[in-house]
């Protein structure tokens, strides 16, 4: 009796782990079903590396050359407004160039984008230099900027080069009586710079006028300038009789504000174009440019 209670009992805990197992596995494929079928939408994740940014030209070390093509790739996050700062540094860290790469591609992405920007600058020894590319940092903010310092040997110029002037601003030199900013060309002040001799002088004046390279010594004496603006570019030069049309692109507006930026940023082109013969007055275009 006893012995026949013991293998009732035994076989009823056998057929009741199998009936769990049973159960439990029917509710395992259930959850496994439905989370494999269920619609989920995914989230966007960061890179997996930390890579943000890569120049294919120039490499570390590299003796370059005016001009010089900066290519390379960045994620969309190095962009803003589908631009960044970039800049080279002569041997005492002086700035020779300072101006925008701009992205190849649709920018609005966690993905690489080709970028690219022509430097043009002037040694007159061989040297060492820095090209520093610079995370753009519309936050201003120390935590979010970013850059990266590549070392170059910079090779002096072989061409031979013309003196020009660039018109920049000193507002100590344009205040009323009570010490009042008059917003006026009376203080524009004229810094000595040096150009390749070429077919284009005037163009490349401008365009070294607006790439905004000011010295320490230049800074100190009060000397300002607004420029770079952010993918501000000359697109084209022309003189008609005596009257010169210069044709830029203003992607993002830089060229407007208040009458008195917007005023000083045109003496400062008026009076760089002026200063080369037969150039008598100067337009703008489009139309739009400069505009309070």
């Amino acid at each position: 009796m006893t012995t026949n209670f013991t293998k009732r009992s035994i076989y009823l805990i056998i057929i009741f782990v199998l009936v769990f197992l049973v159960i439990v596995g029917i509710i395992a494929y259930g959850l496994n079903y439905y989370y494999s079928n269920k619609n989920i939408t995914p989230t966007s994740t960061p890179p997996v590396d930390n890579v943000l940014i890569k120049v294919s030209n120039p490499l570390p070390n590299q003796e370059i050359q005016s001009p010089i093509v900066v290519r390379g790739q960045a994620r969309g996050y190095w962009f803003f407004e589908a631009t960044f700062p970039i800049k080279l540094l002569d041997e005492n860290g002086n700035v020779l160039v300072q101006t925008y790469a701009q992205a190849q591609g649709d920018w609005m992405t966690e993905n690489f984008v080709p970028f690219e920007s022509v430097l043009t600058f002037s040694v007159n020894k061989n040297q060492k230099g820095t090209l520093v590319l610079e995370k753009d940092n519309p936050s201003g903010l120390a935590e979010n900027a970013k850059e990266i310092r590549i070392p170059v040997n910079l090779i002096a110029d072989k061409q031979q080069m013309k003196a020009v002037k660039l018109y920049y601003y000193n507002s100590n030199l344009d205040r009323d009586g009570t010490g009042n900013i008059l917003c006026s060309r009376n203080g524009l002040v004229a810094v000595n710079r040096q150009i390749p001799i070429t077919n284009t002088p005037i163009q490349d004046t401008i365009n070294l006028l607006i790439s905004g390279n000011l010295t320490s010594a230049e800074k100190a004496q009060g000397i300002t300038t607004e420029y770079p603006l952010q993918g501000f570019k000359l697109t084209a030069a022309s003189l008609n009789g005596s009257v010169l049309t210069l044709t830029f692109n203003d992607p993002n507006n830089k060229t407007g504000g208040g009458s008195c930026r917007v005023g000083i940023l045109w003496f400062q082109i008026e009076a760089t174009a002026k200063q080369f013969a037969g150039v008598s007055s100067v337009k703008f275009a489009p139309e739009g440019l400069f505009q309070p």
